[in-house]
C-alpha cells in the first residue's frame, strides 16, 4: 500500500464536511419522502437468490458517491486482485491469503511463488471427498468393526467456529454421523462430551494448523488417553484423524500421515472451513453439499473481483459499516439473523470481524488515529426481540445491524414463518421509522387514555428511529446460499481492513495471553513462583492455598 493518511484525504475531508452539514441530523423519514429509494439502494441477485437491501440506511445519493470516490482513491480494486492472485498481502507474516482457491470452482491456476496450488488443493478435495463417502457409508469402520455414528472435531477458533456454524446451519440436509465440537481447555468441555459417547463407533478430528495449541492439544490427548483406555492403543489407528500442516507432530502424536488432512499457511484459521478444516462438515452433511457450500462462496468471490463498486455488495456493506463507524462513532455493530439454524452465526463473525480488524497499527507501523473495527455481536431472531433489542430501540447507544431473514422456510410448520418474518419486517421499519410524539399521543387517545395520563406516558413511548439497518433476504437456506452469505461477510471485512490500512490477516493480539499462560500453568503446578503485579501474585497464592484446602 501507498503511504497515506487517510484522515488528510480530501475524500476523507469531504465525507467529513457533508456528515457535519447535511446528514449529522437528517431522519430516515425525511430520506423515505424519496420513492425511488428502494430501488436506488438495493440489489437482487436472481441468480443466487439474495436482495440486499440498504435503503434504510443513513445516506443519500451524495452520501453513496462520496464513499464510493474514498474507496476508489484508496484503489482498492488493485489489492483485491492482489488477494486473488497470491501476492503476499499478509505482510507482518509473509504469506498469501488464499482462501478463496478453496472454492475455485473453475480450477484456474492461482500461483504463489511461481507454483501453482490447485493441484495440491484438488488433491485434498478429492481425499475428502472419499473419506466422507466411506465414513457415511460404513466402509470404514471403527477399530471393533463397527460403524462410525459420532465425530469429535476438537479444535478453536476458526477449528471449531467455523466448521460448527456451518453444522448447525445445515442440520437440515444432515444424513451422515452426529458431530460434536469440543474446543474449550475447561474439562467440562471434553468430559461432557465423552460421556455421552460410544468409544467402539466414534471418530476424533484433530483440527490445529500447527498441532502445538494449547486448548485443542490438550482436549486431544485427553481424548486419546480415553480412547486407549477403553479400547487399547491400537484403536488410535482407526478413530484418530489429524487436519494440520505439520505432518512432524502428527505422526509423533501417534497419527498415521495417512490419516492426516493437510492444509496450508495461505489459510488463515479463521477462513479454515473452506479447507481440510470442514471435513466435519462433508461427513454430517456429504462432499456433495460441502461442494455446494464452496460453490455459493466462489459465486461471491466472482461477484466481488468483477463487479462494480456501486453494484458490489461486499464493498457496500463495507462503506456503510465504515459510515457509521467513523463519522457516527458506532462502536458496536449487530448481526440478527431471523434463522435457528444460523443461531451461531453472529458468533461466528465474532472471530472473522474482531480477530481480523481489532488492529490499531497501520501498514506503516504507527498508530492509527481513527477507530477500526467494531465489536460484532447479536443472536437469532425472534429471541433478541426479547432480550436486547429494548437498547437498540430507546437505548442511547448508536447501533447499525444487519437483519438475515429467508423467504421460504425448510420445514413447514402450521404459520411459525410467516410470525417470524413478520417480525422481521417489522423491526427494520420500527427501527427505521420509530414513533413520534404526536402519533403516540394519538394512539393513547384511541385507547381511551385520559389526558393526564398521556402526558405521564407519552415520554415513554416515543420511538426516535433513525437506527440504520441492511437486510438481507434469502430465497433459501441451501449450502450454496450459505456459502454465499459467508463469504459476503469474510470480503466485507477485509474491504473494510484496506480501508482502515490494517492488516485484516494476522493476529497477534491472542499471542501475549498465551505466552503468560504458559509461565503461570507452572506455577499453578508447583512450580518456581515469578515475578506478577500484586492483582495477579494474590489471585495465584489464593488459587494455590484452596486448591489445596479442597483436595
Amino acid at each position: 500500500m501507498d503511504r497515506i493518511d487517510i484522515k488528510n484525504m480530501l475524500q476523507w475531508q469531504n465525507l467529513k464536511q457533508h456528515y457535519e452539514t447535511e446528514m449529522k441530523n437528517i431522519h430516515l423519514r425525511d430520506l423515505f419522502k424519496n420513492k425511488n429509494r428502494f430501488n436506488k439502494f438495493s440489489i437482487c441477485d436472481d441468480n443466487i437468490g439474495i436482495t440486499f437491501d440498504y435503503s434504510k440506511n443513513i445516506i443519500n445519493y451524495k452520501t453513496f458517491k462520496l464513499l464510493i470516490d474514498f474507496v476508489k482513491a484508496l484503489k482498492i480494486d488493485e489489492h483485491i486482485k492482489k488477494m486473488f492472485s497470491g501476492e503476499k498481502i499478509n505482510w507482518t507474516e509473509n504469506r498469501a491469503v488464499l482462501h478463496t482457491a478453496l472454492r475455485n470452482k473453475i480450477n484456474n491456476p492461482v500461483y504463489i511463488d511461481g507454483k501453482d496450488i490447485m493441484p495440491k488443493i484438488n488433491v485434498v478435495l478429492a481425499k475428502m471427498k472419499k473419506f466422507s463417502d466411506n465414513i457415511r457409508s460404513g466402509k470404514l469402520l471403527g477399530f471393533t468393526g463397527k460403524k462410525i455414528t459420532d465425530i469429535v472435531n476438537i479444535g478453536i477458533g476458526g477449528s471449531s467456529l467455523g466448521p460448527k456454524m456451518v453444522c448447525e446451519a445445515l442440520k437440515y440436509y444432515a444424513k451422515g454421523p452426529n458431530v460434536h465440537f469440543v474446543s474449550n481447555i475447561d474439562s467440562a468441555d471434553i468430559y461432557e462430551t465423552l460421556k455421552k459417547l460410544n468409544p467402539e463407533t466414534v471418530l476424533f478430528m484433530i483440527a490445529s494448523k500447527t498441532f502445538t495449541t494449547l486448548e485443542t492439544m490438550t482436549n486431544a490427548l485427553t481424548a486419546k488417553q480415553w480412547l486407549k483406555d477403553k479400547l487399547g492403543n491400537k484403536a488410535l489407528a482407526y478413530q484418530f484423524i489429524a487436519l494440520s500442516t505439520n505432518k512432524k507432530n502428527v505422526k509423533e502424536f501417534g497419527i498415521n500421515e495417512n490419516n492426516m488432512f493437510e492444509f496450508w499457511d495461505f489459510v488463515g484459521g479463521r477462513y479454515s472451513l473452506w479447507s481440510a478444516i470442514g471435513l466435519s462438515i462433508a461427513c454430517y452433511v456429504g462432499y456433495d453439499k460441502f461442494s455446494e457450500l464452496l460453490e455459493g462462496a466462489h459465486y461471491i468471490d466472482k461477484h466481488f473481483l468483477n463487479t462494480p463498486y456501486e453494484k458490489n455488495m461486499p464493498i457496500i456493506m463495507a462503506i456503510l459499516g465504515f459510515w457509521y463507524n467513523n463519522f457516527y462513532g458506532a462502536s458496536t455493530y449487530a448481526i440478527l439473523p431471523y434463522s435457528q439454524y444460523l443461531r451461531s452465526f453472529p458468533t461466528y463473525l465474532q472471530q472473522a470481524d474482531m480477530e481480523s480488524n481489532g488492529k490499531t497499527i497501520n501498514i506503516e507501523g504507527n498508530r492509527v488515529n481513527y477507530e477500526t473495527g467494531p465489536i460484532i455481536w447479536g443472536a437469532s431472531g425472534t429471541n433478541g426481540q426479547h432480550s436486547f433489542y429494548q437498547l437498540i430501540h430507546q437505548g442511547t447507544k448508536f447501533i447499525p445491524s444487519d437483519f438475515i431473514g429467508f423467504t421460504n422456510p425448510l420445514e413447514k410448520i402450521g404459520d411459525h414463518h410467516e410470525k417470524l418474518m413478520a417480525n422481521y419486517f417489522a423491526q427494520t421499519e420500527a427501527l427505521a421509522f420509530g414513533l413520534t410524539k404526536k402519533e403516540v399521543i394519538k394512539n393513547l387517545k384511541a385507547a381511551g387514555f385520559s389526558s393526564s395520563n398521556i402526558e405521564i406516558l407519552a415520554p415513554y413511548k416515543i420511538f426516535e428511529g433513525n437506527r440504520p439497518t441492511n437486510s438481507i433476504l434469502i430465497n433459501n437456506l441451501t449450502p450454496k446460499t450459505l456459502g454465499a452469505l459467508i463469504a459476503l461477510y469474510e470480503h466485507k471485512i477485509f474491504i473494510q481492513g484496506l480501508v482502515w490500512r490494517i492488516n485484516s490477516f494476522d493476529q497477534w493480539g491472542v499471542e501475549l495471553g498465551k505466552v503468560l499462560a504458559n509461565v503461570i500453568l507452572t506455577e499453578l503446578k508447583g512450580h518456581k513462583k515469578n515475578r506478577h503485579d500484586s492483582s495477579t501474585k494474590n489471585l495465584i497464592e489464593i488459587f494455590n492455598f484452596n486448591k489445596k484446602i479442597s483436595l
